[in-house]
């Protein structure tokens, strides 16, 4: 199928050199000027009936034959060419914002992502290199067009209003990221956000430390400051490298063995109550640490640490151990061959 702006200017340039044609041949048969012999080119062309403006010699004539064979249906094709791009291309821009509407609404356990700059624009590759279901939201012509032209689910609008926010589905989402550039608008977009939904995970870009306060109080649940992070990976490269290559590994979105996870314990978990050691028993995955309900963080957990409801385990194995782990945490018990 012909790409439409390369059909459109195929149409053109046939139109173009149809009156080119017209223009040179009354020029040099009839020593017409070339206003005149434009003029009859438009009249001949379109069949609009008008009649000459001077008397055509027979080797006019004979020309004048060949350009209505050729040039009115060449004219008339190239003519068509451009509406159909005109009334194909607005019909298909609403078509498809109307189909990717449909698709962010059926939309759940997604991620809203608020703003497609570089930083937003890296987030968005790494949900979908990890299969994860998102939306943009942006309002930002350049980025609307980059982010469809990457084949992202977007929605034009301000994060910042609540309408938009519904309407990305926030009643279904399982987090929110504010990754604008603007501390204010991220600050707005967290409290939108926290009003609508008051438990759900919001994660905020912020520029420096007053805004990191900012945007605790208005409610989000982790901040992320691009300079400060870029800073501590550029020590840790200096310092500890093989850590940073090992950590690049196992959160790679190309990893193929090692991965880690964070698994929430919940009430109905069979772990809730086990040992550290039961689990190592029954499952392959190392565990790494324990984020321990009232927030203190266990690394390299004893044998003997109980597991508790509203802990959280982060762990580290194949993806078939960690499944199986994940298992356990949503209440199953773990065969002893996983």
């Amino acid at each position: 199928m012909i790409n439409p702006t390369r059909r459109l200017l195929r149409a053109g340039i046939l139109l173009l050199l149809i009156i080119v044609i017209g223009v040179a041949g009354y020029s040099l048969i009839e020593g017409w000027s070339l206003f005149d012999a434009l003029y009859m080119t438009i009249i001949t062309i379109t069949t609009v009936g008008y009649s000459e403006l001077h008397p055509l010699s027979v080797g006019g004539r004979v020309f004048t034959i060949f350009l209505i064979l050729g040039g009115i249906g060449g004219a008339f094709y190239a003519i068509l060419g451009i509406i159909e791009y005109i009334v194909e291309g607005q019909f298909g821009i609403t078509l498809g914002r109307r189909r990717m509407k449909t698709r962010i609404a059926s939309l759940k356990e997604h991620f809203i992502l608020s703003g497609f700059d570089r930083f937003g624009e890296e987030i968005a590759k790494t949900f979908k290199a990890e299969g994860v279901p998102f939306v943009i939201i942006e309002n930002r012509p350049d980025f609307i067009t980059r982010a469809e032209h990457d084949g992202y689910l977007i929605l034009e609008g301000d994060g910042t209003k609540n309408e938009v926010l519904q309407e990305a589905g926030i009643d279904r989402a399982r987090g929110l990221v504010a990754a604008l550039e603007s501390d204010v608008d991220n600050t707005y977009i967290t409290l939108s956000a926290r009003g609508l939904r008051p438990k759900l995970f919001i994660a905020a870009r912020a520029s420096d430390v007053e805004a990191e306060k900012k945007l605790r109080l208005a409610g989000a649940d982790r901040i992320v400051s691009p300079d400060a992070i870029g800073g501590r990976r550029a020590a840790m490269l200096a310092l500890h490298p093989a850590v940073v290559d090992f950590l690049d590994i196992v959160t790679s979105p190309n990893r193929t063995e090692i991965e880690m996870e964070k698994v929430a314990v919940n009430d109905t978990s069979s772990l809730n109550g086990q040992t550290v050691k039961d689990v190592r028993q029954c499952s392959s995955a190392v565990i790494l640490a324990i984020n321990k309900k009232n927030g203190e963080l266990l690394p390299n957990p004893p044998e003997d640490e109980k597991i508790v409801a509203g802990d959280s385990l982060i762990i580290m194995g194949s993806r078939k151990q960690l499944g199986s782990v994940e298992a356990v945490c949503q209440g199953e018990w773990l065969n002893t061959s996983n």
